[in-house]
């Protein structure tokens, strides 16, 4: 190499490949990479916001092409080439890249298939209404200038940013050996914060998190605050708050998964319909790779694939096969496509031109300092100028009151430097003061516009004593910051876009998937089950024929019905007295058509030869404190307290012992202080007070509930009184009524029981089922054997006396018999069926409500 004289030295390559590759390094790391933590730009995008600001292209101005603006950057100030400046300036105007775009694009600016945007000769921009706030009070010297490359330029060496960009807009940037990666935040958000560390100095980053719930993407999408790491000094999981952790250190990572809805398309078929991707993902390679998984058989289930987007919104539509679970393919999905990514957040800025990863106090910390700084110098050039404009002021005012001396000094000197001289010398001016004076019109010399004079002096003196307080009151420069930033959040905030969600988990279950919804599960006498949405069954009136709800095979009939949520668990009581539990979602969902699966094969279920269930209950949870009320066909009753049904094995467990040929057939929830009721086929009913049965341990038989006084008689139904409800009571031939139950007097257990309904041989048949039902919002499902369903209201069925017989409530095919009812509590919200229904649909939405089925 040579020195600066021309000289050759010598030197050691390895030295020489060391200074210029550091060299190399800082040059890219300071000048092209990572952002400035105050003003959260990189050069590139401050040298285009500068220029378009001294272009004049307001958010009110006209637009100009791109070209023209990428043109004036790059003559200036920007020493690179025009395709990167030009993307530069594309990703500012982007509505998916940037949460609060800096740039207003005219034309075509990309998408987020990846389109790339049009050639800049064809689009135009102007700055938009917030990046003016980037750019307020940079003419009243805030920042310093620097020289631009060919040194015939001044640029800002950082912009005045009232915004406090870093975290609003964030910023990616891969440098020589480190890297950035800082999401977008929700304005109002990011203020709040910052306000609330001015306030409380001390307040920690932790605290912080109070105020910013985490980043919010353009796109959407919902983030996870907490998540399962292992702890390597004990070798376990422990759940902790991502999101506080990754801005207490200023690094970490957070899960951003799509925003999804469940449709029905087409009948009976449901599709997956995404409208919100994670941040930054390509949604035509999203499509591309879920066509590739299906295509390759690692993604089943799927029917078809579409991309339905308009400029309304984003609309991906995953159409799902008949006989698979959504909410299975919905998991996969997020297991094998960007629809679930991490978000890897790396809070690295140029401190005083030295790159640190900061902490989200730290980043706040240091706008804060800058923006005390702007505050500062621009409070001194305001009092500068005020202090000009009021010497200015003093002269004239001088001028006024010797008006008719300084007429006669100006008109007696010989030229205008003799004039200044002598009014300098003669009334004491300035040199500024005089040639004031020498430039005032006459008009000014009229009384009112001498009045002005006097009122903006005095005015500018008022201006003058407010900025030296300031300037003197750190307080009240502080009180300055955060009233602008108050006004930010009122002008641009708007709504947060992306969800936050306490999420244990990074990997979703497959129950996290399963909708929340109600149910009906059937199950026929030889155990084939289902459940389907309530809503596939139309509101009719009584005395309808309803609808197929559960097609049956020869000899095979439908013997339970009842309404669940998709979260409860289901225990199955079998005949033999043992108990089986299960998830409701993992009973299949089939169409009304289907006869359903054999129970034997459902998840948790595994019956013995000729064992079949019984009665079914669901419920959300195991509450201790309660009671299962269990009945037997030949009238035993037995009360367990329910957390003994908690933990259930998949071969089952024994619920009570059985004596002879007798079987267990009904099961129910009690406060363990209710009443009872036990009714027969032959229409009697026994009403007795529970703690008349005293509480029994699973390996036990029960105790005698009502005695059956006639041969062939049986129990059709037993459930524990609950308060203001009717018995609704419905034979086998669909004759039925409410029978309030304050007819019936508590009595003993043990006896006969009283006459619930008159019978009348073949007409009406023996009481098929018994349900106990309230008028206000509650209706009802009524099957038959045959699988016929009817959906009517509870409030549409007369209540009679006990010794009535009641009206036709269900009307069915000759042959056939009512077997079963299922009360539910109806909303206002459920979707409206498909279903081809006898009868006009209306939309409540039902919550099941646990009782006995029949």
């Amino acid at each position: 190499m040579t020195d600066d004289v021309g000289n050759i030295q010598a030197v050691r390559i390895e030295d020489e490949m060391r200074v210029s590759y550091l060299d190399y390094a800082m040059s890219v790391i300071v000048s092209r990479a990572l952002p400035d933590v105050r003003d959260g730009l990189k050069p590139v995008h401050r040298r285009i916001l500068y220029t378009m600001g001294e272009m004049g292209l307001s958010a009110t101005s006209s637009y100009r092409k791109c070209a023209a603006i990428v043109g004036e950057v790059m003559g200036k100030y920007h020493p690179h080439g025009d395709v990167a400046l030009y993307d530069a300036l594309v990703r500012l105007a982007q509505d998916f890249s940037m949460r609060y775009p800096l740039v207003d694009g005219q034309g075509n600016f990309g998408s987020v298939d990846g389109d790339s945007a049009a050639a800049m000769r064809y689009t135009e921009a102007r700055l938009t209404g917030i990046a003016a706030e980037m750019l307020a009070d940079i003419d009243k010297e805030t920042v310093d200038f620097v020289d631009n490359y060919d040194g015939t330029q001044k640029q800002p060496d950082v912009l005045p940013a009232r915004l406090p960009n870093l975290l609003v807009n964030g910023s990616s940037g891969i440098a020589v050996g480190m890297a950035t990666n800082i999401p977008p935040h929700h304005l109002g958000e990011i203020v709040d914060a910052t306000v609330a560390l001015i306030d409380n100095p001390e307040i920690t980053s932790d605290d912080l998190c109070g105020y910013v719930l985490g980043p919010d993407f353009p796109t959407g999408g919902t983030i996870f605050r907490f998540e399962q790491q292992r702890n390597p000094l004990t070798g376990e999981n422990e759940r902790i708050d991502a999101i506080r952790a990754m801005y207490a250190h200023g690094r970490g990572r957070v899960v951003v998964r799509a925003q999804v809805a469940f449709e029905e398309v087409r009948s009976g078929r449901m599709a997956i319909v995404v409208t919100e991707l994670p941040y930054q993902v390509n949604k035509a390679a999203l499509l591309e790779k879920i066509a590739e998984l299906v295509t390759g058989k690692r993604l089943e289930g799927v029917a078809d694939l579409r991309d339905e987007s308009d400029r309304d919104g984003m609309r991906m539509v995953i159409e799902i096969k008949r006989d698979s679970n959504p909410h299975k393919v919905l998991n996969n999905l997020f297991k094998h496509t960007a629809m679930q990514m991490t978000f890897n957040l790396n809070m690295l800025a140029l401190v005083d031109g030295q790159p640190q990863t900061l902490p989200l106090k730290s980043v706040l910390q240091h706008h804060i300092d800058h923006r005390r700084e702007v505050v500062r110098r621009r409070t001194e050039f305001d009092l500068g100028r005020a202090r000009a404009r009021a010497h200015v002021l003093e002269g004239l005012k001088i001028a006024l009151d010797h008006l008719d001396a300084i007429i006669t000094l100006i008109r007696q000197s010989a030229d205008v430097d003799t004039a200044r001289a002598n009014l300098m010398s003669g009334f004491e001016l300035s040199e500024i003061q005089a040639q004031a004076i020498l430039d005032m019109r006459l008009a000014r010399l009229a009384a009112l516009e001498r009045k002005k004079i006097e009122d903006e002096y005095l005015e500018v003196i008022q201006l003058i004593a407010e900025l030296e307080d300031i300037l003197a009151s750190p307080a009240r420069v502080l009180t300055i910051i955060k009233n602008e930033l108050a006004e930010l959040k009122r002008r641009y905030a708007g709504d947060r876009r992306t969800r936050v969600q306490d999420d244990a988990s990074r990997e979703m279950t497959d129950e996290d998937l399963i909708a929340d919804e109600d149910v009906v599960i059937t199950i026929s006498g030889r155990g084939y089950i289902k459940r389907q949405p309530v809503a596939s069954y139309r509101r009719q009136h009584r005395g309808g024929k309803g609808i197929i709800g559960h097609v049956t095979r020869e000899e095979d009939a439908v013997e339970h019905l009842l309404v669940a949520n998709t979260h409860d668990w289901a225990l199955f009581f079998t005949n033999r007295g043992r108990v089986f539990s299960s998830k409701v979602h993992h009973i299949p969902d089939a169409s009304r058509q289907a006869k359903g699966i054999p129970i034997i094969n459902l998840e948790g279920v595994q019956v013995e030869s000729g064992e079949v269930p019984m009665a079914t209950i669901t419920l959300p949870n195991f509450k201790p404190g309660t009671f299962l009320v269990l009945a037997t066909r030949k009238g035993v009753i037995k009360k367990t307290p329910l957390e003994q049904f908690e933990k259930v094995r998949s071969s089952g467990i024994r619920a009570i012992i059985l004596n002879g040929d007798d079987e267990l057939a009904w099961v129910d929830v009690s406060s363990g202080m209710d009443d009872v009721i036990i009714a027969t086929a032959q229409g009697k009913l026994a009403r007795f007070s529970e703690s008349e049965v005293r509480a029994m341990g699973r390996d036990s038989a029960g105790v005698i509930g009502i005695r059956l006084a006639r041969k062939g008689d049986a129990v059709v139904g037993m459930s524990v009184v609950q308060p203001d409800a009717d018995l609704l009571v419905l034979t086998e031939t669909g004759y039925g009524k409410r029978v309030a139950l304050t007819e019936f007097r508590r009595k003993h257990r043990g006896g006969q029981g009283v006459g619930l309904i008159a019978l009348e041989g073949r007409k009406t048949g023996d009481v098929a089922a018994v349900q106990q039902v309230r008028e206000t919002d509650e209706e009802l499902l009524l099957i038959s054997a045959g699988g016929q369903v009817i959906r009517t209201e509870t409030q549409s069925i007369n209540r009679y006396s006990p010794g009535a017989r009641g009206v036709i409530v269900m009307r069915h095919s000759e042959g056939d018999r009512v077997v079963g009812i299922a009360a539910f509590r109806a909303g206002l919200a459920e979707r409206e069926s498909i279903g081809d229904n006898d009868g006009p649909g209306e939309s409540p939405t039902p919550s099941p409500r646990n009782g006995p089925d029949a």
